[in-house]
């Protein structure tokens, strides 16, 4: 019994060291995956299934100033820019910044259009509604990438992760206290 304790111990670690290693790696991919896919596809007139409701919430939002002839290539671009700076690894920190703006525009049609995000608000959102949802995983994604941009990294060891918090923690303290 004791060797097969032994065992999946060494293969879960083993499991453990390999996710922190790339899981940070294949996150960015997943990142550039989605915002390079979906940024691309709006450079193509009717082939975004986000299209009407994108145009029309940057409309809104720009008080009609801009109209949907400009801010789907707009947008098109920005989320490909988003997707390149990801894959690149170049401008990371304004990578995400953009990435985080796109996202707080990406929200709004929650409550800007409720009847079409929503069968039944609040708890039933629309196919729609839950394509706005689901960019949650998309924000968490990117605050864990972002915590790799000053060379942050995911540790599967928890003493070397405790240590290395407590030395964080005493740094940060110096740093306020300056």
């Amino acid at each position: 019994m004791e060797t097969l304790k032994t065992l999946f111990r060494r293969v879960d670690v083993s499991i453990t060291n390999w996710m922190a290693r790339y899981g940070v790696l294949l996150l960015r991919i997943s990142l550039v995956i989605v915002f390079l896919w979906f940024g691309v596809l709006k450079f193509f007139p009717s082939l975004s299934p986000a299209e009407g409701l994108a145009t029309r919430t940057i409309e809104i939002l720009s008080f009609g100033l801009v109209k949907p002839n400009v801010s789907l290539p707009l947008l098109a671009a920005w989320e490909t820019l988003i997707g390149l700076g990801l894959i690149t690894g170049k401008f990371m920190r304004a990578t995400i910044l953009l990435l985080f703006l796109q996202m707080l525009g990406t929200i709004t049609p929650l409550f800007l259009f409720p009847n079409e995000t929503f069968a039944q608000f609040p708890f039933a959102p629309t196919l729609e509604g839950q394509y706005i949802i689901k960019n949650v995983v998309l924000v968490s994604g990117a605050l864990v990438v972002g915590a790799t941009v000053r060379g942050g990294a995911i540790i599967a060891n928890p003493k070397v992760a405790a240590e290395a918090l407590q030395k964080q923690e005493r740094e940060d303290q110096r740093l306020t206290q300056v």
